[in-house]
C-alpha cells in the first residue's frame, strides 16, 4: 500500500472511528484532503529551477460540519498536513515550511459546502529561500477562496460523474466562452479578451480594444470587467463596467458577441 493511500485511510479512519455513527455529514475528511492537494497544484509558483507550493491552507466549513470535527481538530490538521507534505514530495514541490492547516467556520456555507484559501507565508526560524518575483494572474488576488459544493438532485440524492465519484461526490463545472463556432474553455481565474495576440481570447474585431475586458472568478461567481475599453462592454444589451455573469449571458465587445455558459459536467 502506498504512503498516500495509508495517509488517506488514516484520515478517514479517524473520522469513522470516533464519529461516523453519531453524525451524518456530506463533508468527509478524505474529501478535504484531496481538495487541499488540488489547491496546492492550482496555486503553485514556477521559477527557473523550482516549483513552490503554498504552505498555509485555510479550510472554511459550515458550522454544522465543523461540529463533527471539533473534538479531534488538532489530529485532523496534523494528518492533513502530513498528506500535503507527501504530495509535495511526490510532485517535487518546494515548501517554505511544513504546511499549516487552519480550520474556520463560515455562516454563509451550508452542510456539505466548504471553502479553501491558500497562501505562501514566512514562518519564524531559518531564513526561507527567496521566492522569484512572478506576475500574478490579473484578478486572482492572494488567498482567494475556492468553494466546493456537492451536487444534489431534486429528491435530495447525490448525483456525480464517474470522475468526480472518486472525489467523494463533488460536482465539477465547465465554464465556456463561445464566439461564433469557436469555444474557449475557461480554466484559469482571469481570462483576458481583446484584439492583442497576447490575450487569452484574441478577437479580430477592429472595434475591440487591444485589452478590452476580463472574465474574472470571484468565489463561486464569474464577472465580466471592462478594462477602460474604447467602445465599452455590454451584457444582454446593457452597458456595464462590471457584472456578475449568469449562464447564457451574451457579452458584447466591439461588434463581437461572446456567450458565457457554465454547466455541471
Amino acid at each position: 500500500m502506498s504512503v498516500l493511500k495509508k495517509l488517506e485511510d488514516k484520515i478517514q479512519g479517524l473520522f469513522e472511528g470516533s464519529f461516523g455513527r453519531a453524525f451524518k455529514s456530506p463533508v468527509q475528511p478524505v474529501e478535504l484532503a484531496r481538495k487541499l492537494v488540488k489547491e496546492m497544484g492550482d496555486n503553485k509558483v514556477i521559477s527557473v529551477s523550482r516549483v513552490y507550493a503554498p504552505n498555509e491552507y485555510t479550510l472554511f466549513l459550515a458550522p454544522e460540519d465543523y461540529q463533527q470535527f471539533e473534538a479531534y481538530e488538532g489530529q485532523l490538521k496534523s494528518d492533513l498536513a502530513d498528506y500535503l507534505v507527501e504530495h509535495a514530495r511526490k510532485d517535487k514541490y518546494e515548501l517554505l515550511s511544513r504546511p499549516i492547516v487552519i480550520i474556520e467556520t463560515d455562516e454563509d456555507l451550508v452542510v456539505g459546502e466548504f471553502g479553501i484559501a491558500t497562501r505562501m507565508v514566512s514562518v519564524p526560524g531559518p531564513v526561507a529561500p527567496e521566492l522569484p518575483i512572478v506576475p500574478a494572474e490579473p484578478g486572482a488576488g492572494p488567498g482567494q477562496t475556492v468553494v466546493y459544493r456537492p451536487q444534489a438532485l431534486p429528491d435530495g440524492t447525490m448525483s456525480v460523474s464517474a470522475g468526480e465519484a472518486r472525489e467523494m461526490g463533488l460536482a465539477c463545472e465547465r465554464i465556456t466562452l463561445t464566439v461564433g463556432e469557436s469555444v474557449y474553455e475557461v480554466n484559469k481565474r482571469a481570462v483576458l479578451m481583446g484584439r492583442s495576440r497576447q490575450c487569452d481570447l484574441a478577437l479580430t474585431d477592429t472595434n475591440v480594444s487591444r485589452r478590452h475586458a476580463e472574465i474574472r472568478q470571484r468565489g463561486n461567481d464569474y464577472l465580466v470587467v471592462d478594462l477602460d475599453s474604447t467602445n465599452g462592454v455590454e451584457v444582454n444589451g446593457q452597458k456595464v463596467k462590471t457584472r456578475v455573469l449568469q449562464n447564457g449571458d451574451l457579452i458584447t465587445v466591439g461588434k463581437t458577441r461572446v456567450r458565457f455558459e457554465r454547466q455541471l459536467c
